[in-house]
């Protein structure tokens, strides 16, 4: 029978979108193992996000670029880590060198995909089944149950937490005025561009729809979405409000 680990270490995912998704992992094991205390190692531009997740009880940030594997940083983090004293590491992301720093911090339960080789680095690997489990937040929640354990269909959703009281004093600063009317907030940008992105589109024909409705519509992302968040409000005659670039993470997840 599998040992319940109290003490797990989450590689987290590079990106925004995967990590809210990684949250369905957290919120599932705080349901199997209530006693579980969770870290995740994440780089910085998602460690506002883990702030927001209540299911996490302690985040350090993994300063390593994309596509750099930095060998002498992780030896360093991994070694930093190790007394923590884990039980278990929960590797999302594929690659070999995301497994590194598990390895050097000596956590004897280390799991992840067979993705990349990692024999060795890893010691309880798993097989992915896309047939059966085609979206990604199953992959990530199925890495918190025993290698035995039947394949989910169902997944909890992630919910971050707000800061309602925030909100006026970040309005003020953006010069955007407090209404009683609702907001649909879009953040259009993708990391990986058009190919992982919902069409311009379909964001506009949304915006205009809920704008007609008496909503306010606020778009929100990065500098590098601006040319899609301006595409967007060209559409429906600039009755958006454009955020793009004006806002921290931690800023757009308060709004």
């Amino acid at each position: 029978m599998t040992t319940i680990a109290p003490n797990i270490l989450v590689v987290g995912p590079a990106w925004v979108g995967d990590m809210i998704m990684a949250q369905s992992l957290f919120i599932k094991l705080k349901q199997t193992r209530p006693q579980c205390r969770i870290m995740v190692t994440a780089p910085d531009s998602t460690l506002p996000l883990l702030s927001r997740m209540p299911e996490v009880d302690d985040a350090i940030a993994a300063p390593f670029a994309h596509h750099r594997l930095q060998l002498t940083d992780r030896i360093r983090l991994g070694r930093q880590l190790r007394h923590h004293k884990f039980d278990q590491a929960i590797v999302l992301p594929g690659s070999i060198k995301s497994a590194l720093v598990p390895f050097i911090a000596g956590i004897p339960r280390r799991t992840g995909y067979r993705k990349e080789p990692r024999y060795g680095l890893l010691n309880d690997l798993r097989t992915l089944n896309k047939e059966k489990q085609p979206r990604q937040v199953q992959h990530f929640v199925q890495l918190g149950l025993s290698a035995d354990a039947p394949l989910i269909e169902n997944t909890p959703r992630p919910q971050l937490e707000s800061r309602p009281e925030s909100v006026p004093d970040i309005l003020a600063n953006l010069a955007v005025p407090v209404a009683d009317t609702p907001v649909l907030a879009l953040c259009p940008g993708a990391e990986y561009g058009p190919a992982k992105r919902w069409p311009v589109r379909h964001f506009a024909e949304l915006a205009s729809l809920k704008l007609n409705e008496g909503w306010r519509v606020w778009l929100l992302g990065s500098s590098r979405d601006a040319p899609c968040v301006q595409a967007i409000n060209d559409a429906v005659h600039g009755r958006c409000v454009d955020l793009s670039g004006r806002t921290s993470l931690d800023q757009a997840l308060t709004c």
